[in-house]
Formats: structure tokens, C-alpha cells, sequence
């Protein structure tokens, strides 16, 4: 009798102590449930732009012969104004003279067909600051390397000038001068050349002539 009573109250004590558990299997699935799924973001990536280049340094008060150069030419340019003075034109040129200095940021459409995009230009309008041309002259002989630059003195700070040859054909054989003023090359043939170049610095330009002499 005694043993029997051992054993029910043992069962007892079992029973009591189940609901103090925890349910493996409900705490599971309280923990799936309370947990955020993370669902994967999709970024697009940018569109690349239209332009060639699309930040301009000008000039106050003189006029603007820059012009957008798309890198799709099924585009087309709406015409506006995007600076004091300055506007763009369906062809993409730049027209007009700098009202003011500073720093102009605009908007220009592009469209095709029904579908269009808006691209941001910035024209920086530089005080008129003079500059001029150092040694244009260069000596050189056949056979041996050329490596000079044409040096600006002058103009407004952190703008970098740029050449272009007017007349290729006056240029010697073997030899260029490249848009950020080098003058490279090895000539095949002694003489003098004089090189027709047109530097401009913040869209203030004027023409000079390289003159190469080689020995």
C-alpha cells in the first residue's frame, strides 16, 4: 500500500512540472514567426550620362564657344538658358557672354521620341584674368626626341589651357603638339616650322604660332 502511494505521488510530482517546460516545438515556431525576413533590395544603377563633358569654365563677358557633345547623337537638345547670358542652342552650342561670375548649375533636356532625360551642366564663369603664352620657340634635331610644353603665365588659378593646331599640314613630319600644350616627336627632316595654334584658358583664346627649328 505504502509502495503505491510512493508511486502516485511521484506521477503527481511529473505532471506538475510539465507545464513549467517549455514546448520545444511552440518556442520554434514563435521564433520563426517573430523573426523579419530580410528581402533582398534591388538598386538600379545609375544612368550614364549623355555628355561627353559636362562642367564648362568661361569667361565673364566674353563670348562662349563651347559646345555639348553627346555620346548618343539620337538625342535631341532642348534649347534653354543655363547661365546669365549664356544658353544652349538645339545644336548644342553654347551661345552668349557671361553676365556674372560664379558658379551656375542647370538643367538640359534630352529627348528621343516620347522618352526623355534631364542631364545637369555646370558653367564656371572665371573673372577676366590675363594670361599670355611663354617660349614658343623650340629647337630639335633629327633623329632625337622632342619633349617640351607650351607654359602659360597668367590667367585664373586651377584652370588648364588648351591648344589646338589650326593647320596640321604646317606641322614636320613625326612631330605633334597635343591639346594640353605638349610638343613631342622625333623629325625625320632638318627646317623651320611655324606651327599656326590656338590656345584659350577658361574660354578666353587667342592665336599664336610655334615656331620648331630642327638641325
Amino acid at each position: 500500500m505504502r509502495a503505491k502511494w510512493v508511486g502516485l505521488l511521484g506521477v503527481a510530482a511529473a505532471c506538475a512540472l510539465v507545464p513549467s517546460l517549455p514546448s520545444l516545438g511552440s518556442e520554434a515556431t514563435r521564433m520563426v514567426r517573430d523573426t523579419p525576413l530580410v528581402r533582398p533590395v534591388a538598386v538600379s544603377a545609375p544612368e550614364p550620362s549623355l555628355l561627353v563633358e559636362n562642367t564648362f569654365h568661361v569667361t565673364h563677358g566674353i563670348e562662349v564657344g563651347d559646345r555639348l557633345l553627346l555620346v548618343n547623337d539620337d538625342y535631341a537638345i532642348r534649347a534653354g538658358q543655363v547661365a546669365p547670358g549664356v544658353a544652349v542652342e538645339a545644336d548644342g552650342d553654347l551661345t552668349g557672354s557671361p553676365d556674372r561670375v560664379g558658379v551656375y548649375s542647370d538643367t538640359v533636356r534630352f529627348c528621343r521620341g516620347p522618352t526623355c532625360l534631364d542631364e545637369h551642366i555646370t558653367l564656371v564663369v572665371h573673372r577676366n584674368v590675363p594670361w599670355e603664352p611663354g617660349v614658343l620657340t623650340f629647337p630639335g634635331k633629327v633623329g632625337a626626341m622632342i619633349d617640351s610644353v607650351i607654359q602659360i603665365d597668367g590667367g585664373p588659378p586651377d584652370v588648364l589651357a588648351t591648344f589646338t593646331v589650326t593647320d596640321a599640314s604646317k606641322l614636320p613630319a613625326n612631330v605633334a603638339i597635343g591639346p594640353d600644350g605638349h610638343v613631342g616627336g622625333v623629325p625625320v627632316r632638318p627646317g623651320v616650322s611655324e606651327i599656326p595654334v590656338r590656345i584659350c584658358v577658361a574660354g578666353n583664346c587667342a592665336g599664336v604660332v610655334v615656331t620648331l627649328i630642327v638641325v
